[in-house]
């Protein structure tokens, strides 16, 4: 699994996974001289440091809403 967080990504492995059924079908286009990532992103090999960015990001995220629904009684128009 690929996790991008801000500007840091981590390949996960996930182990195997085995699907049943007759209509699954995977389609994907590659283009081979095309880079997959900006320059700018940043590889992070330890699964625990991006998970702990994931947390961060989640956590920011949440107080950003939380600010926002105490300011709603502020008319910003």
């Amino acid at each position: 699994e690929s996790t991008l967080v801000g500007d840091l990504y981590c390949d996960i492995p996930l182990g195997l996974y085995i699907i049943r059924g007759k209509n699954v079908v995977l389609i994907g286009e590659l283009d081979v001289d095309k880079e997959e990532l900006p320059p700018h992103m940043t590889h992070v090999s330890s699964v625990a440091e991006i998970t702990r960015a994931q947390k961060a990001e989640r956590e920011s995220t949440d107080l950003k809403g939380s600010m926002r629904k105490r300011m709603e009684f502020l008319d910003m128009d």
